[in-house]
């Protein structure tokens, strides 16, 4: 029992440990060669050269789930009739559905170095 009262703390503090953020993912990237990133990230979806520099973008396009919610009510009606008459009142569960989201993420690389990124997208997390 003692044990397990002293592990309590750690398991409190371990609860609070986030992951790292996209940007933080991001960032270290910077400085790594194309070749490393394109090893990392695997083929880019399209790229673009102007001005000496280059630009390759990564897109992610995946689908979530969003749980369903209570639709309210009054609904009134013959709805739920039984022996003793009546009608139904209240409302009911709404289904899940499905949206698509996106991430876009796109790397600067100049000299053949990556310089920076940017990302845009509701899918960026």
């Amino acid at each position: 029992m003692r044990r397990a009262l002293a592990l309590l703390p750690m398991l409190a503090l371990t609860a609070c440990a986030t992951r790292p953020t996209l940007d933080e993912r991001l960032a270290t990237f910077v400085g790594r060669s194309e070749l490393e990133l394109v090893s990392a990230l695997g083929v880019p979806t399209r790229h673009y050269e102007t001005g000496g520099e280059k630009f390759l973008q990564y897109d992610e396009q995946r689908t979530v789930a969003l749980p369903g919610g209570f639709a309210g009510g009054p609904f009134i009606g013959s709805v739920g009739r039984g022996f003793y008459g009546g009608g139904f009142y209240g409302g009911g569960f709404v289904g899940t559905t499905y949206a698509p989201v996106q991430c876009d993420v796109t790397f600067a690389l100049r000299e053949g170095r990556v310089s920076g990124y940017s990302f845009r997208g509701q899918g960026c997390a």
